[in-house]
């Protein structure tokens, strides 16, 4: 049976391309695409909708929602609105996916938003959104979320329950762990190593066992980095290069995930600040050792990508979510389509 893939579109690529890549990919046997909301550059719910109406059977998922940038009952509302947007796929299931995260600094702080308590955050929001998807009244007292007798207001059309499964984007081992309690999947982050993604899993299997659920009942994908070129695998390393010492220089959850040196860091950020050029990236990508970037995505040819993303599969991944880093996105949907591994 075909591995089952997908593909992660952040802000990389132009919108009109990414929509065609995307009907390109369901015709090459892609079975998801997971959306950004990526810093405040493109908003997710937009993309999914557009991607929605250009494909007829992939799955559509956000990777991720920030829990503090809207309120439970209005995310509700609007993803059972994609619900029906999308429909069902040929088994039933919803074509729509809801991933949430508890954002990240210094993004967060800088729009005036206090992250304050984001595991009690994380678990009222989704909690509350199950409940709302229900389509039965609503009233929930929480420290984050507060509900009075709230519905989803249909008043035409399928006022039936919306069965739309709930990710969380977890990094942490507190967030990782809440998610196999609470969630019906775990989003994993991407620049972070087998190695991660294997302790990673194990804490999500902690979470499930305290509900009596098993590490079966919750769907793992994971957004990985692919940059891939057959005529130039150089290029290839040096642009996943860059993305490294973005996140480095800027987002520091991912920083401890990936367990860079700390001198490493330092020194990324002092090339790479917030909000930082893509030829600051360029700049500090050259500090990047090559194991680094070889140790956190795939990246050089064909082979050699499909030889690091079945590490990662091997370490618990249910769903490689490439992110591809290359201009031309085809060759990473041809290199990974009905693949066998």
């Amino acid at each position: 049976m075909a591995q089952r893939m997908a593909l992660y579109l952040q802000d990389k690529h132009d919108i009109g391309y990414e929509l065609q890549i995307a009907e390109y990919a369901e015709e090459k046997g892609f079975a998801e695409i997971w959306q950004a909301d990526t810093r405040l550059a493109r908003d997710c719910v937009v993309l999914m909708s557009a991607l929605l109406t250009r494909t007829k059977r992939l799955r559509i998922g956000s990777g991720v929602l920030p829990i503090y940038s809207r309120n439970p009952a209005v995310i509700a509302a609007t993803w059972a609105t994609m619900w029906e947007l999308g429909g069902l796929t040929a088994e039933g299931h919803s074509r729509v996916m809801l991933g949430l995260g508890a954002w990240w600094e210094p993004i967060a702080g800088r729009v005036g938003v206090d992250r304050r308590k984001p595991l009690t955050a994380m678990r009222e929001n989704i909690e509350a959104i199950r409940r709302l998807f229900t389509m039965e009244e609503v009233s929930y007292e929480g420290e984050f979320v507060k509900l009075d007798r709230v519905r989803l207001d249909v008043a035409y059309g399928d006022a039936g329950p919306r069965d739309i499964p709930i990710y969380v984007g977890a990094t942490g081992p507190k967030m990782l762990e809440l998610t196999g309690e609470v969630a019906d999947g775990a989003v994993l982050n991407y620049v972070v190593s087998p190695g991660y993604i294997r302790a990673a899993v194990d804490l999500v299997a902690t979470g499930a066992a305290k509900v009596g659920k098993t590490i079966d009942d919750i769907d793992r994908p994971e957004l990985l980095v692919c940059s891939l070129s057959d005529d130039d695998p150089a290029e290839a390393l040096l642009t996943g290069k860059s993305l490294v010492a973005y996140y480095l220089g800027t987002e520091p959850h991912i920083v401890k995930a990936s367990g860079a040196d700390p001198e490493l860091v330092e020194k990324v950020q002092q090339v790479v600040g917030w909000p930082a050029t893509e030829a600051d990236y360029r700049k500090a990508a050259h500090l990047i050792p090559d194991d680094v970037v070889r140790n956190l995505m795939a990246v050089g040819t064909s082979a050699q990508c499909r030889d690091k993303v079945a590490e990662y599969i091997d370490a618990g991944v249910t769903c490689p979510v490439l992110y591809p880093m290359m201009p031309d996105i085809k060759p990473v949907v041809d290199a990974f389509a009905n693949w066998n591994r």
